[in-house]
């Protein structure tokens, strides 16, 4: 009504933003019928955006296997011989809008929680196999999700899905937690290579890695990604918080 009546004068009108705004993401004008509309929370990754993603997950997905096919395999060896039990583990976990994906990780624990009871690995976590420990603390038990990345469920660079319990015990804590699902899950992300990775012990901890996520999707580009994989080869392996 204000801006209605303010239209009929020729003064400079700037509207002041309130918190609410500051969480518009990917934010542009469009049209339901003949109502024009200001999206509010969607995905960057649509059209020749999409097509550029896919086309640098596929690519970088099929030269890093190619790299480390043989590694996998003298892990996996490995594992067989640290402890008993499957090579692979799976987990169901949230991606792209939200729905359910299995994300591949080589086991490195002598359990396999895929239920609605998730614990998170603690330090000196008993669950661990010795060699689990090693794999979980360079991050290299994540080597099988390229492939999860061939098959289009998750992307090289992203928010690092979460057990689907710590999502819904989550989303009602974090303000706008689910909006890291507006793209798919990564196997390196922002919030990593910053240090928000390993165990969240406090909800202060979640807060930060929910906001680095976010501040990727609002500012995501090709070259933002070829910067987080930069950075990741010399921080996003190893961290104090890695269990």
């Amino acid at each position: 009504m204000i801006l209605r009546e303010l239209g009929d004068t020729t003064v400079d009108v700037h509207l002041v933003p309130d918190f609410f705004t500051f969480n518009l993401m990917n934010a542009r004008l469009s049209h339901v019928g003949d109502t024009q509309t200001i999206s509010v929370y969607e995905s960057p990754m649509s059209g020749l955006s999409y097509l550029a993603k896919r086309i640098e997950d596929i690519v970088g997905a099929s030269l890093i296997l190619s790299v480390i096919a043989l590694p996998m395999l003298i892990i996996s060896i490995l594992i067989k011989l640290d402890s008993s039990g499957p090579v692979f583990f799976k987990q169901k976990r949230y991606g792209l809008s939200g729905k359910s994906i299995n994300v591949w990780k080589f086991r490195s624990m002598t359990v396999a929680d895929n239920g609605d009871v998730v614990k998170q690995a603690t330090k000196g976590d008993a669950r661990i196999t010795k060699l689990g420990a090693f794999l979980r603390k360079t991050s290299l038990d994540e080597l099988p999700q390229f492939i999860n990345v061939l098959q289009g469920q998750m992307s090289i660079v992203g928010p690092r899905p979460h057990a689907v319990a710590h999502n819904e015990e989550y989303r009602s804590l974090v303000d706008f937690y689910m909006l890291r699902h507006k793209v798919k899950p990564g196997i390196t992300g922002w919030a990593q290579i910053n240090g928000w990775r390993g165990e969240t012990d406090t909800l202060d901890k979640m807060k930060k890695r929910v906001e680095f996520d976010l501040h990727y999707i609002r500012n995501w580009s090709v070259l933002f990604d070829i910067k987080i994989v930069f950075l990741t080869l010399f921080k996003g392996f190893i961290h104090k918080n890695a269990y």
